[in-house]
């Protein structure tokens, strides 16, 4: 499949998982010690949600826009809070044109001391992306591929941190490739928070990346899956999943209670359904 960005920014899996990446670098943050993000297929950082791309799908309105004028339970909107912050910081004159990617809400997040490397090869791509980080001096845009990246890059110096994987799904063999991608990662960087984000479409591909991953033996790999509908439709983008390694303790807790409250106001059934386990927990 065809996981462009642009044409699916704030959709139901871009604000699922933007806030389990504004839940880490929140739980991140509460040491002084600074850490590094690396985001390895970063895309264009800011979407016009008024722009053709965005216009063309639509699915932003029954993502992000699904939660804006939405009163969820105090809990909830506490721990949605970062993420609803980056995403109005975006519109600094109120309501919903631009929505934040991955790189623009962890620059909300980060620290002075902090230090954020986004990867993007596409050349138009990567000027939009300078362009929305311009002047952020924690931030570098670099034109590697993002896959070389976690070789080159890990571990940081920083020794904490996180690296998001999030790649387009624009060739065949990319859960393969993805599950490569995290298991090499951990080797190199086992302290690490290491987010993996995948389509669920392909049901086999999916359980397939699922085994792969779970026969690395990597300890602490937590799963966080959504489905729009409580009943798949094949061959149809029916759901988003992340696995997380070192997940903060917190982090599959507050996916229930949040993804609870949110996933009724997402789905295309009034209900969907939510999976939080562990693939692999801690030895």
């Amino acid at each position: 499949m065809n996981y462009r960005h642009a044409f699916h920014a704030g959709n139901f899996a871009d604000v699922i998982k933007h806030i389990v990446l504004a839940r880490i670098l929140a739980y991140l943050g509460r040491k002084d010690a600074a850490y590094r993000v690396l985001d390895t297929h970063a895309g264009a950082g800011l979407y016009d949600l008024g722009g053709e791309e965005a216009q063309r799908t639509g699915e932003w309105e029954s993502g992000v826009g699904a939660l804006m004028d939405v009163a969820l339970p105090a809990e909830v909107e506490a721990l949605i809070a970062p993420w609803r912050e980056a995403v109005a910081a975006v519109n600094p004159g109120g309501g919903l044109a631009h929505y934040p990617g991955s790189p623009l809400v962890a620059a909300r997040l980060a620290r002075p001391q902090d230090r954020l490397l986004f990867c993007e090869t596409v050349a138009g791509v990567r000027e939009a992306l300078g362009a929305a980080v311009k002047g952020d001096g924690r931030a570098k845009v670099l034109p590697t591929d993002g896959w070389q990246a976690l070789a080159a890059y890990l571990p940081p110096k920083e020794r904490r941190g996180l690296v998001l994987i999030d790649p387009p799904f624009e060739e065949g063999g990319e859960f393969h490739r993805l599950a490569e991608a995290l298991i090499g990662a951990h080797r190199r960087w086992e302290g690490g928070v290491l987010v993996a984000w995948y389509p669920i479409k392909d049901i086999r591909a999916v359980d397939a990346f699922r085994r792969e991953v779970t026969r690395a033996g990597i300890p602490k790999t937590l799963r966080i899956e959504f489905d729009l509908a409580e009943t798949r439709q094949a061959d149809r983008l029916s759901g988003a999943g992340l696995v997380v390694v070192n997940p903060p303790f917190t982090l599959a807790e507050e996916m229930r209670t949040v993804l609870q409250a949110i996933g009724p106001h997402l789905a295309t059934d009034g209900r969907g359904r939510s999976r939080i386990g562990w693939l692999m927990p801690e030895r």
